[in-house]
């Protein structure tokens, strides 16, 4: 009952928003014992005849529900942290030793209290978990709630975090993915063979292939480019998509798809009035690469993306990752003020992220391909969605595999108490790892955790290191140390550190 009691109220906002280099900030404020706001970060969608017997039949259903909650919240006695980071101390003293933090939202069971001269309760006693470890250690009960309703902020208690069923599918097994990513122009060329005896000599299972990358270019000429952007389908390299997938297949290669959603120039010409603009002069709203972003509410950008998906999945992907798929980074969403993301229907941004996702699987489901979803390293140890829609718990939730892109380099400096965490790939994946994993704690059936890590040098980073096998194999260390086992090798020009991965 707790379990499903738990899942009903979820919407959990977990942990400080501490951030990812260069974007998005907010600021924060720091009480003693714990962090009640966010951290400043940076980050670079009939019965007829019967109604009274039945409702008196329902009320005593409800009205048992109500006395089995109370029952096991009063034998649990379960409190939830308000603070978005809360010291856990040795002693229950603001001087006692501090051994360990807990991300807001999380559910604790109090074993004891203590109380001051005026008989208030102070202190809770409680079980806490340190990795392996279970301590009896004290927390402020200042910053602890009772009821996890309390948590959640305005919208977010729209969101679905009832169970969505994550099954295998006949004749599409699963894999335990470690993965490459492989451009459109590799898949087409010579490169294609060397990722394939790269695979063959080393524990690499899978290629992420870009079926229709950043510019809107499609991998293969489709159908749905045909309707919604023909210019996608001009520069399409793969003539014979069935040759291209056999080869993959008798390779042993496990296929997934990349869509990039919302940042699509193509569709954008066709469809000025879909695009986010500025308020003040209409104009298209892009980042520094100048690629222009389309309104993630657009729900003929929704046919699209999933039309161009269903194509991917019937040519033979096993799998089809959505990337972009969420709203521009504006400044912790203070842009959004300057922005016209022709929001109609007046929905939040995480509703309107997590709403495409299920979209995406009601459409997909039926032909036997699984979904996966990239999010922002961080956004596992954001209190929110960073203004950006991608709320942990509402996409794991809907997803089969969610990747959060923990590249050490996209950490601002001074995240996560690092003073460059590119200088500490083990330890920044290892912070990102078990923060991730206890969000989906928080859900009865969360999607499986793959993240991207790195295997490029980042220059343009202040204090950066140089990558390679050994900052690879640390990675890989820290995410199998908190129980990951799947991963996924970013380098944009496709040059891989083999040493690392064997």
């Amino acid at each position: 009952m707790l379990r499903r009691i738990t899942i009903m109220v979820l919407a959990v906002i977990i942990l400080l928003a501490i951030g990812l280099g260069g974007c998005d900030k907010k600021t924060v404020s720091n009480p003693e014992e714990g962090n009640t706001d966010n951290k400043e970060y940076e980050i670079v969608d009939s019965n007829e005849g019967n109604e009274e017997e039945n409702d008196l039949e329902n009320q005593e259903e409800v009205n048992g529900e109500k006395e089995e909650e109370n029952e096991t919240k009063e034998e649990e006695n379960i409190v939830y942290i308000s603070a978005s980071r809360l010291n856990v101390r040795a002693e229950a003293s603001k001087e006692g030793k501090i051994i360990g933090k807990i991300m807001k939202g999380a559910p604790v069971k109090v074993l004891d209290n203590q109380v001051n001269e005026a008989g208030e309760v102070k202190w809770f006693k409680i079980d806490f978990e340190n990795g392996e470890d279970h301590n009896e250690a004290w927390i402020s009960s200042k910053y602890t709630v009772e009821d996890r309703m309390d948590l959640l902020g305005e919208g977010y208690r729209d969101l679905d975090f009832s169970p969505h069923e994550k099954i295998e599918y006949p004749g599409n097994p699963r894999v335990e993915v470690k993965g490459i990513y492989v451009t459109l122009h590799s898949a087409a060329g010579k490169r294609l063979d060397q990722l394939i005896e790269l695979a063959k000599r080393t524990n690499i299972n899978t290629f992420v292939i870009d079926v229709k990358n950043d510019n809107g270019n499609m991998l293969f000429k489709t159908k749905a480019a045909e309707k919604f952007s023909p210019e996608a389908n001009k520069r399409a390299p793969i003539k014979d998509v069935e040759g291209f997938m056999k080869k993959l297949k008798d390779n042993n290669i496990y296929t997934i798809a990349r869509i990039v959603c919302f940042k699509d120039p193509h569709y954008v010409k066709l469809n000025p009035d879909r695009a986010i603009v500025y308020r003040s002069n209409g104009k298209p709203y892009s980042n520094r690469d100048g690629i222009v972003w389309v309104s993630a509410h657009d729900r003929k950008k929704w046919e699209y993306n999933i039309e161009v998906s269903k194509e991917a999945a019937q040519a033979g992907f096993n799998e089809i990752q959505f990337d972009y798929v969420r709203f521009p980074a504006s400044n912790g969403g203070k842009l959004d003020k300057y922005l016209d993301y022709r929001n109609e229907l007046g929905e939040s941004k995480p509703l309107t992220i997590q709403r495409y996702l299920k979209y995406a699987r009601e459409n997909l489901s039926p032909l036997k391909v699984y979904i996966s979803a990239d999010i922002y390293g961080l956004v596992g140890s954001s209190a929110d969605d960073m203004g950006i829609g991608q709320y942990w718990e509402a996409v794991s939730n809907m997803v089969d595999y969610v990747c959060p892109m923990m590249y050490p380099s996209h950490y601002g400096n001074g995240v996560y108490g690092l003073s460059v965490p590119d200088a500490h790939p083990y330890e920044t994946i290892n912070i990102g790892a078990r923060d991730a994993v206890n969000r989906n704690k928080n859900l009865e059936t969360p999607a499986i955790i793959r993240p991207w890590i790195q295997d490029f040098t980042a220059t343009w980073v202040k204090g950066y290191i140089k990558y390679g096998a050994d900052e690879v194999k640390a990675q890989i260390k820290a995410l199998e140390d908190n129980g990951v086992k799947e991963y996924l090798l970013w380098n944009p020009l496709n040059r891989y550190s083999e040493g690392g991965l064997k």
